[in-house]
């Protein structure tokens, strides 16, 4: 098939907020297709045009005007479709902030209605949105939690559309609070980053210049809406654009992964984003017969962002749908968090993508040492003293960004790791109501080590490690999962895919690695879950393959395995490994276990005992070390 050049920019809005933009493509394509839902992934349900769109916005944003909300924050509570985006859309209309959520589950209530709850507190929110379906779902539950209970709830399906002939412009400020997006709680308490519509609109044009988009761009999306990857580049950015997009559930890509390339294929998606999981999954599941018939040659942008990206997963995905017409150079990795409203970088569109090699040892220093050669060809040392990493390509229009030492606030020297500190007018207003986080992530500064002065800022911290390459950001992991044994730094995914190769039955993306103080000294922990129906013959056997590689690869000593049932592994929305909650359910002794083994096999009981106190040793050892790197740099 030819591809024909896409050459026709659409012009970047004049437009203060997306209110202005949507009532402007309302006016001049008033049928023109917004977004279409596909129920299973593949049977078209409900679609909006413009019109639509816009006439379903107004009428629930005149039901928030008769209710008198203006500024109060209504949780968004949907199974992923269409009426949360007009719910949304309803809530910019009203002046409304708006608190996008994962909708509770009918099999997990007791795991999911807890975060809920926690957000529903924080962002003191008295209105929700949502459908028949979930109302029905919670009737039974809503009365032991009061905050629910408490809330004024509209279902949208059943709104009037004929409100929306009373409603009015509320006047929006473009430095106005927009919605609060919150944090997928990987490492802490869901916290609510503040958005004005300034953050939104103009990082929407960022990203239209940025990843590429044009007149001609189609978007598919099954990212959920209440994560800020699938809720501002997979659902606002068609919107901003005014180009189609093809909506999926995340259940339904789950359940049959290629139904997400099949629909890029069957509607000529251009732009499609998603987590490094979804692409080995897709490789996993993919049959001969699934790509007789599949073309992917129109994909132009696959983001790949959100958790870290393993090159191996690219190479197997290409090496697999490259005979679907899908390109090397249509890979996107990206990089980004909620508290820069979405990308800090991205890779040019069609761009090559770039990959270095590092040398292991140095990286375990905090250096970094580039190697010219491959992984397969080392003259000096085995593949195993290798480390490579993907760029997550080059900063994104105006942003700035910094390499910090996290401890001593002064930049990193270029062959060094250090925070990733941002600096842009896309970084959020900080934390809703937590003035102490916000300073602290928000208003960092590099400090000057000659006049300890303050010298540049401020900026936003992020908690992610990695270094700056030849105009390219290289992410190397998160700095509370970093595993510091024996004064080296070990990334725990680099662990993890390690053991994943070794056998069949250790399921891909579902393990942690973490560490522990025992005796004073940080000790290496893996989970490792097991797929579902598989059979071990030989635990025994697993586990000592484990040491083995571990030691071989890593060189470093286990100090306890455990292969875990599946449900053992908590991820976040955007399918983050939670290592922290896996770490602390290993303390408590609460993993249900296949089989297991360390070095002290009394250890369960021990550290039942020491798993209250472990927060306090670890920030105790935390502050030695940073105590002993001030007293060098004295």
């Amino acid at each position: 098939m030819t591809i024909q050049p896409r050459t026709q920019t659409p012009k970047t809005s004049t437009h203060t907020t997306l209110v202005e933009r949507l009532q402007d493509l309302a006016d001049r394509h008033r049928e023109q297709l917004a977004y279409q839902f596909l129920i299973d992934g593949k049977t078209e349900g409900q679609k909006l045009s413009y019109g639509d769109l816009d006439t379903h916005a107004r009428a629930i944003a005149a039901w928030f005007q008769q209710h008198g909300a203006r500024d109060e924050r209504a949780l968004l509570l949907y199974p992923q479709g269409l009426n949360v985006i007009a719910a949304f859309c309803g809530c910019l209309y009203a002046g409304v902030v708006a608190v996008p959520v994962p909708p509770p589950e009918a099999g997990r209530l007791k795991r999911t209605l807890p975060r809920l709850q926690a957000i529903i507190q924080d962002a003191r929110a008295s209105i929700v949105l949502t459908t028949g379906s979930i109302l029905n779902l919670l009737e039974d539950v809503r009365g032991d939690f009061p905050e629910l209970d408490r809330a004024t709830w509209l279902n949208t399906e059943t709104i009037d559309l004929a409100l929306a002939e009373r409603w009015h412009n509320p006047g929006l400020e473009p430095d106005g609070l927009a919605y609060l997006q919150y944090t997928s709680g990987s490492t802490s308490t869901p916290k609510g980053v503040m958005l004005s519509h300034r953050n939104l609109m103009g990082h929407l044009a960022d990203l239209q210049q940025a990843c590429g988009y044009d007149s001609n761009s189609v978007t598919v999306n099954w990212m959920p809406y209440f994560h800020d990857y699938g809720l501002v580049e997979g659902l606002m950015e068609p919107l901003y654009n005014g180009t189609p997009c093809y909506v999926m559930s995340p259940f339904a890509f789950v359940k049959r992964p290629l139904r997400w390339l099949q629909a890029i294929d069957r509607y000529r998606g251009t732009h499609s984003q998603a987590p490094n999981f979804a692409y080995d999954l897709c490789v996993r599941r993919a049959k001969p017969k699934d790509l007789r018939n599949l073309d992917l040659s129109t994909w132009e942008a696959a983001g790949n962002a959100a958790e870290p990206i393993n090159p191996e997963v690219l190479a197997k995905f290409y090496q697999t749908f490259s005979q679907c017409g899908f390109r090397w150079n249509a890979f996107a990795p990206a990089y980004g968090l909620a508290e820069a409203t979405l990308l800090v970088s991205a890779k040019p569109k069609l761009s090559a993508p770039v990959l270095i090699e590092v040398d292991a040892a140095a990286l375990e220093q905090n250096k970094i040492a580039i190697l010219l050669h491959t992984a397969n060809a080392n003259e000096n040392g085995s593949a195993d003293s290798v480390r490579a990493y993907p760029s997550c390509g080059r900063l994104v229009c105006d942003t700035e960004v910094a390499i910090v030492n996290p401890d001593t606030f002064q930049r990193c020297a270029s062959n060094e790791v250090g925070e990733i500190w941002v600096s842009s007018s896309r970084v959020a207003q900080g934390y809703w109501r937590r003035p102490d986080a916000t300073k602290e992530t928000f208003q960092a500064y590099i400090h000057d080590a000659e006049r300890s002065a303050n010298l540049e800022g401020p900026f936003l911290r992020t908690g992610d490690l990695g270094f700056l390459h030849e105009g390219e950001l290289f992410i190397t992991g998160r700095m509370k999962d970093l595993i510091i044994i024996r004064g080296t730094n070990h990334y725990p995914q680099d662990i993890e895919w390690t053991i994943q190769q070794l056998h069949p039955a250790l399921r891909p993306d579902y393990g942690a690695a973490f560490s522990i103080f025992v005796e004073g000294n940080e000790r290496l922990v893996v989970v490792q879950e097991v797929e579902r129906r598989a059979q071990i013959a030989d635990s025994e056997r697993v586990i000592c393959d484990v040491r083995q590689a571990i030691s071989e690869v890593h060189e470093l000593q286990v100090y306890a395995i455990v292969l875990a049932k599946p449900g053992t592994i908590l991820k976040t929305s955007s399918g983050k490994i939670q290592r922290r909650a896996c770490r602390s359910s290993f303390l408590a002794g609460s993993i249900e276990v296949v089989a297991d083994w360390c070095e002290d096999p009394q250890m369960t009981d021990r550290f039942r005992c020491l798993s209250s106190d472990v927060e306090s040793v670890t920030q105790q050892v935390r502050e030695m070390r940073q105590t002993e790197t001030s007293k060098k740099l004295a």
